[in-house]
C-alpha cells in the first residue's frame, strides 16, 4: 500500500476522490433521469446538456446512425455553434465520430489537430476550434446506434484517462435509454398503425353487402376471407329492377390500405351508376366509365380484375363480361360440362379500350362459381397452388347442392389442401344455381 506523506499532494487526491464521487453522483442521477419514458428528441437534449455539465465541457453532440442510408447524423449539438453543426452528416469512417462508428471503439484526443483523422472542415463552418475531444460509440449488443462526443475541457485543461472511463459509462447508460425509446416509438406506431387498419377494415366490412337478396328462381351465396387486416377483394350481389340482377367481383393488385382505397371507388362507381334506377341499366357503360375513372384515379402499378355478370330473369340469360379477371365457371347440370367466362378485355385502370360480352342460357340446377385468384391459387407449405381443375372437381362433386353447401365444400378443400401455410392472398368466392 503506498503511503502519500506530502500534505498537498494528499489534498490534490482527496479533492479528485470528491470530485470523482460527485460525478459518480450525477452519473446516477443522470441514469434515472434519462431512464423515464419520454420523446426521444427530448432525451436526446437531456444526455447532451447532461454530458456538457458532467465532463466540464464546452460543447457535446450526439449523432444517430441510420440503418438506411448508412450515415451518422446529428441530432444534437449543444454549445454557441450546434445549430450549424446539426445540419450536416457523416458518413461511417469519415472523421473522428465516423472513424469510432465504424470501429465501435472510444477515442481521447488531447490536440485533435494532430490527428489524422480530424476534420477540421466543422470549424471552419462554424468558426469554433476544437481543441480535445472524447467520442464514444452507443452500442447495443454489437448494434450501433450512434456517437456521442464532448469537446473541450473547460479552464482550458485537456480530458484525462478518468474523463473517458466516466464518460463510457454514461454512453453505455444512454445506449440502453435510447434503444428503449426507439422500441417504445416503434411499438406506439405500431399500435396506431393497428387501429387505422382495424378502423379500414370495419370500413371495408361497411362496403360489403350486409344481406344477400332473395330471389325465386336463383340460389346464392357469397364468401370474403381477407389474407390481412384489410384487402383489395369486393363482391356485390344489386337487384337493378325486377327483371335484371348485377353480379360483380372485383380484386386490386396489391394489398392493405392502398387497395381498399381502391375498393372505395369502385364502390363509388357502382352507386352513381345506379342512383337513377328507372333509367335504363347499361352494363357496357358501367364498365367503360368504371374503368375511364379507375385510370384517372390509380397510379400506373395499380389495377383492378373484374367480372360483370348482368342476370336476365325473365329469360334466364346471364351477359358476362370478364375484365382480365379469373374466368367464372358455368357447371351445365345436363351435360356436366364446364363453360369458362372468358370474354371481356383487358384488366380495369390502365388503358381504354373496348370490352365485349358473352351471353349464356342458364337451365335447372346449372351452377355458377366466381372467385378472385385468393381461390385457386391458395398455396400450401409446398407452395403448390390450389388449382383450377381441382375447383372444377369439387364444383362438379357438389351437385344437386344448396349454394350454401357448395360454398362450404369449396372452402373446406382449400383449407384441406392449404393445411397450417399462412394465406397469402384474400379468398373471395360465389355461388349462383338456377332454381328453376
Amino acid at each position: 500500500m503506498t503511503v502519500i506523506e506530502n500534505p498537498r499532494e494528499q489534498a490534490k487526491l482527496i479533492e479528485k476522490l470528491q470530485s470523482f464521487n460527485k460525478s459518480l453522483k450525477f452519473l446516477h442521477q443522470i441514469s434515472q433521469d434519462i431512464s423515464t419514458v419520454k420523446p426521444l428528441s427530448q432525451l436526446l437534449i437531456e444526455i447532451m446538456e447532461s454530458s456538457k455539465i458532467l465532463m466540464q465541457a464546452e460543447a457535446s453532440s450526439l449523432l444517430l446512425y441510420d440503418e438506411n442510408d448508412h450515415k451518422l447524423h446529428f441530432h444534437v449539438a449543444t454549445g454557441e455553434k450546434g445549430q450549424i453543426i446539426k445540419q450536416f452528416s457523416i458518413e461511417l469512417g469519415e472523421g473522428i465520430a465516423g472513424w469510432v462508428a465504424k470501429h465501435g471503439k472510444a477515442l481521447l484526443i488531447e490536440d485533435c489537430y494532430k490527428d489524422p483523422r480530424f476534420n477540421p472542415e466543422y470549424d471552419k463552418r462554424s468558426n469554433f476550434i476544437t481543441r480535445s475531444m472524447i467520442c464514444v460509440p452507443l452500442m447495443r449488443k454489437d448494434r450501433l446506434l450512434g456517437v456521442i462526443q464532448v469537446i473541450n475541457k473547460k479552464n482550458g485543461v485537456v480530458f484525462e484517462p478518468e474523463d473517458l472511463n466516466l464518460f463510457e459509462t454514461l454512453a453505455s447508460q444512454c445506449a440502453i435509454a435510447i434503444e428503449n425509446q426507439q422500441l417504445t416509438q416503434r411499438q406506439i406506431k405500431a399500435e396506431a398503425l393497428k387501429r387505422e387498419l382495424e378502423t379500414a377494415r370495419e370500413i371495408q366490412q361497411h362496403l360489403l353487402p350486409e344481406t344477400l337478396p332473395e330471389f325465386e328462381d336463383l340460389d346464392i351465396a357469397a364468401i370474403i376471407i381477407p389474407a390481412h387486416e384489410v384487402g383489395g377483394d369486393y363482391y356485390n350481389v344489386i337487384k337493378i329492377n325486377d327483371k335484371e340482377t348485377l353480379f360483380f367481383i372485383a380484386d386490386v393488385s396489391g394489398k392493405g390500405i392502398p387497395a381498399a382505397l381502391i375498393v372505395s371507388i369502385i364502390v363509388a362507381c357502382l352507386n352513381s351508376s345506379l342512383l337513377n334506377r328507372n333509367i335504363k341499366f347499361e352494363l357496357m357503360e358501367l364498365v367503360i366509365t368504371m374503368n375511364r375513372v379507375l385510370i384517372e384515379s390509380t397510379t400506373s402499378t395499380k389495377f383492378v380484375t373484374a367480372w360483370f355478370g348482368l342476370y336476365n330473369h325473365a329469360k334466364s340469360e346471364l351477359t358476362s363480361l370478364n375484365a382480365g379477371h379469373n374466368p367464372p365457371y358455368l357447371l351445365k347440370h345436363l351435360s356436366n360440362d364446364f363453360i369458362a367466362l372468358h370474354k371481356g378485355g383487358i384488366f380495369l385502370g390502365a388503358l381504354d379500350l373496348p370490352f365485349e360480352t358473352e351471353i349464356v342460357q342458364m337451365e335447372k340446377d346449372d351452377i355458377l362459381v366466381y372467385f378472385s385468384d385468393g381461390v385457386t391459387e391458395a398455396w400450401n407449405i409446398e407452395e403448390e397452388d390450389y388449382g383450377e381443375e381441382r375447383l372444377r372437381d369439387v364444383i362438379l362433386q357438389a351437385k344437386g347442392s344448396s349454394a350454401d353447401d357448395v360454398l362450404e365444400k369449396i372452402q373446406k378443400d382449400v383449407k384441406l389442401h392449404t393445411g397450417s401455410a399462412e394465406p397469402s392472398d384474400d379468398l373471395t368466392c360465389c355461388i349462383m344455381i338456377k332454381n328453376n
